[in-house]
């Protein structure tokens, strides 16, 4: 019988390609408080500044590539048998360009913009302004495709049914800090049936929900992981 698995990533893989996260010391997040540039509320307040911020995140994605874990689990995903679910707190696109074909960006991307008025969506890759007009509606300007604090994630509802039938859960990156993100453990756990490792470089809130914790980098853990999953 194949078994379905549901992996999570965060900010932990993505640190390894050289992406700044909010938790850093140093980078982009430190410039700024996140109330100013990740709320509704600080973009009403000031779209100039939350504009400058994400055209800086945009363009820093130019410099960076996909790290051996992004590799990996795209590798995973070409060979696995059974149902594949691949969640991401992260909005840059790494998975995608190390070859993952169905990613679920629970965060939004940064590579995407959203019109104000209709909702949809585009692709976008240069920089935005509070005057960008929206193709969607002749009123309407652009904002980037981000989940801010206070705002609901995207697609939990086909995380969820995922979580519910998944045999494998991983967890590669996450701080265990962010809900509801933190709660998919829980959520498994509760099941009873379902396999749980987490990979990260220290200790995290969540991790005494897991049968298994791996201390390392993801660069080096993920391609690890591979060689187990093949034996399950």
């Amino acid at each position: 019988m194949h078994k379905n698995i549901v992996i999570l990533t965060g900010a932990g893989i993505s640190a390894e390609s050289g992406l700044s996260t909010f938790r850093d010391n140093q980078g982009f997040w430190d410039e700024y408080a996140i109330e100013e540039v990740a709320t509704p509320e600080g973009f009403q307040k000031n779209p100039e500044m939350v504009h400058q911020f994400y055209n800086q995140r945009r363009a820093q994605l130019d410099s960076v590539t996909p790290n051996k874990a992004h590799h990996a689990l795209a590798k995973l995903e070409k060979h696995w048998q059974g149902d594949f679910t691949l969640i991401t707190q992260n909005v840059d696109d790494l998975h995608e360009r190390a070859g993952s074909q169905n990613v679920i960006h629970m965060h939004g991307e940064l590579k995407k913009a959203r019109c104000l008025k209709t909702g949809k969506t585009l692709s976008w890759h240069e920089d935005l302004t509070p005057q960008t007009k929206s193709p969607f509606h002749p009123e309407a300007h652009l904002r980037p495709h981000i989940v801010w604090f206070g705002e609901v994630p995207f697609q939990l509802d086909l995380i969820f049914h995922k979580l519910d039938h998944a045999d494998i859960f991983v967890s590669i990156g996450t701080s265990g800090q962010v809900h509801p993100a933190a709660g998919f453990v829980t959520h498994v756990y509760q099941k009873g049936q379902c396999q749980r490792i987490e990979i990260n470089t220290e200790e995290s809130e969540i991790s005494h929900f897991f049968d298994q914790q791996w201390t390392g980098k993801a660069t080096e853990k993920v391609p690890e992981l591979l060689n187990l999953l093949h034996k399950i």
